[in-house]
């Protein structure tokens, strides 16, 4: 099972963007869909998740400006940002667990955000 990411990018403190991740399997959803970052010299984080029961989870760092949604029918899931920080720079990536069995985990190759002016 493959996860591809797009919509990394540089853009200034202020701005947006949105990242999409879309999945090789369509057959079983997820049972959760999500955004990890990791920044240089940091641990991996949780930044967003959503479950396929509509539960969503939001780092208290990105709580107000970030937007997790999923289309669960196509395992594809989104992450709207909103007025980047510097902060927020790292390599983003996607991850899709419970698909075959409650312990498995998918990653994508990851996407970077560089916020800078």
């Amino acid at each position: 099972v493959q996860l591809v990411e797009s919509g990394g990018g540089l853009v200034e403190p202020g701005g947006s963007l949105r990242l999409s991740c879309v999945a090789s399997e369509s057959r079983f959803s997820f049972v959760g869909m999500g955004w990890y970052r990791q920044a240089p010299g940091k641990q991996r984080e949780l930044v967003a998740e959503t479950t396929s029961s509509g539960s969503i989870n939001y780092s208290d760092s990105v709580k107000g400006r970030f937007t997790i949604s999923r289309e669960n029918a196509e395992n594809t899931v989104y992450l709207q940002m909103n007025d980047l920080k510097p902060e927020d720079t790292a390599v983003y990536y996607c991850n899709g667990r419970g698909l075959f069995s409650r312990g498995d985990a998918f990653w994508g190759q990851g996407t970077l955000v560089n916020v800078s002016s």
